[in-house]
């Protein structure tokens, strides 16, 4: 029996890793991609992070209900039907012929995705005590970190010397084999009691994200006038603070708010948004950096940029024994430390720079991201019990999505203020302004994350004396 648990313990992982590589890949993907696609459809780059940002607002908006819908359901139901609309939603872009079709695509996508891998973490938080969730996380997410390391070199080159439109489809039989999969050996997970879904939480919360995550995107497209996104904006912030108050009122919100009264938990959440915020637009900015002002063509620019995935893949295998000798608040510390160190190399890159200190600095720091990743992923955990994990996935999930799309509007809305305050066509000085200002804003992370305890998340690698029972 043991010995079947130990490969339960590993295969459900990597059944349910599919689903993080279809995502993963689609990212990187489209990242190298995108002056191609804007070129074919008939836009610029720029415009082009509103359907980057499209997908990661159906994302935001999707998540809540996810938790409700797998125990409502059944985790294995509900993850089908995901991998089934994301493939819809990958045909969808490879069919789309102007920026509006593509942004609905993304949209579609971003609706399979929310259900998709908050599912997967769910199912994986269920099924594995507290003091082993770092190592399973890992497990989950190696073959996820498989995508990024061959989206870039294979979208570049299926779009230098074929055509985009393939990037979208190689998720077709990816996504059919995972359906296949989950169906022949994932089990039905256990299912908890569900409660009446919270419909005016729903009303609230998903056109607050949607609107919030639009506006900051679209403040400065030139397709619009600014005070549509001001405006979008605001509106967006106003119904946050009014699903705050229906939140704190009622016993079973769409997603419970008063868990941020855990301090491992609140600083997961906050201290993480602003790592993701300088993080967020990295893969859209440097690709497009590669190309616009190095000159290199997507195929040269995705063997580049795919380096840092092989870092950190490399760190899944260490992850679980770098947080056992280092400790919660040393690991992450130095990882959002190095990362911010990461950004402000990309300032300082020119088109002289060697190609192979450049490989060398991402491989570097994509390992201590990938650390990040996975001990983030698991410290939202730390201070939480199982009843409240579900909740803590979906705010902890939310919040990431919200805070990568911020960061996408953020890159992209520092790249046009340079842009504009100097006059004329974007230049590499453009690109370095944008890179520094999200170095600076990663680098808060670090701070806050150095302020923990320094025993903070014990219990996520230490066997607990009542854990035999989760």
């Amino acid at each position: 029996m043991h010995g079947r648990s130990i490969a339960n313990s590993r295969i459900t992982p990597l059944i349910l890793a599919t689903a993080l590589f279809m995502e993963n890949m689609d990212s990187t993907v489209i990242a190298t991609s995108l002056a191609a696609i804007a070129r074919d459809i008939g836009t610029d780059p720029i415009s082009l992070k509103l359907a980057l940002t499209a997908y990661l607002v159906a994302l935001a908006i999707f998540i809540p209900i996810s938790s409700w819908m797998a125990d409502r359901f059944g985790a294995r139901n509900v993850f089908r039907v995901a991998m089934g609309v994301f493939v819809l939603g990958s045909i969808a872009c490879a069919f789309s012929n102007s920026l509006l079709a593509f942004v609905a695509a993304r949209f579609l996508q971003g609706m399979g995705g929310a259900l998709m891998t908050p599912v997967a973490r769910l199912v994986l938080v269920r099924s594995t005590p507290r003091h082993d969730l770092v190592n399973a996380m890992a497990w989950l997410t190696i073959p996820g970190l498989v995508g990024p390391i061959v989206g870039p070199p294979f979208g570049g080159f299926l779009t230098t010397y074929f055509s985009w439109h393939w990037i979208f489809l190689i998720n077709v039989p990816i996504g059919v084999l995972g359906i296949a999969l989950v169906s022949r050996f994932l089990p039905e997970s256990v299912r908890h009691k569900t409660g009446t879904m919270d419909f005016k939480g729903f009303a609230l919360a998903g056109p607050a994200f949607a609107l919030f995550a639009f506006g900051t995107a679209v403040i400065s497209l030139p397709a619009l006038p600014p005070v549509v996104g001001v405006l979008a904006t605001a509106l967006g912030i106003a119904m946050a603070f009014a699903y705050a108050r229906h939140a704190l009122a009622i016993e079973h919100p769409l997603f419970d708010l008063r868990l941020l009264r855990f301090p491992f938990f609140r600083s997961a959440v906050v201290a993480g948004t602003f790592f993701r915020l300088g993080q967020g637009a990295t893969p859209f900015l440097f690709p497009l950096m590669l190309q616009l002002s190095f000159g290199y063509t997507p195929f040269e620019s995705g063997m580049i940029t795919f380096a840092g995935a092989i870092g950190a893949i490399i760190a899944k295998f260490v992850a679980n024994m770098l947080f056992l000798r280092m400790g919660f608040r040393a690991a992450l510390t130095l990882s959002t430390a190095i990362s911010a160190a990461g950004l402000l190399a990309m300032g300082l890159y020119t088109p002289d720079t060697a190609v192979a200190l450049i490989v060398a600095i991402l491989v570097f720091v994509g390992f201590w991201q990938s650390i990040f990743w996975t001990g983030s992923n698991a410290f939202v955990f730390a201070d939480i019990e199982d009843k409240d994990a579900g909740q803590a996935n979906v705010i902890g999930q939310v919040s990431t999505q919200l805070s990568i799309a911020l960061g996408v509007a953020l890159g992209g809305g520092m790249l046009e203020a340079s842009q504009a305050l100097r006059g004329g066509e974007l230049v590499l000085g453009d690109f370095h302004f944008a890179f520094f200002v999200l170095a600076a804003v990663c680098l808060i992370s670090t701070v806050m994350f150095y302020r923990l305890p320094k025993n903070a998340g014990h219990q996520l690698t230490h066997a607990q004396g009542g854990d035999g029972g989760h």
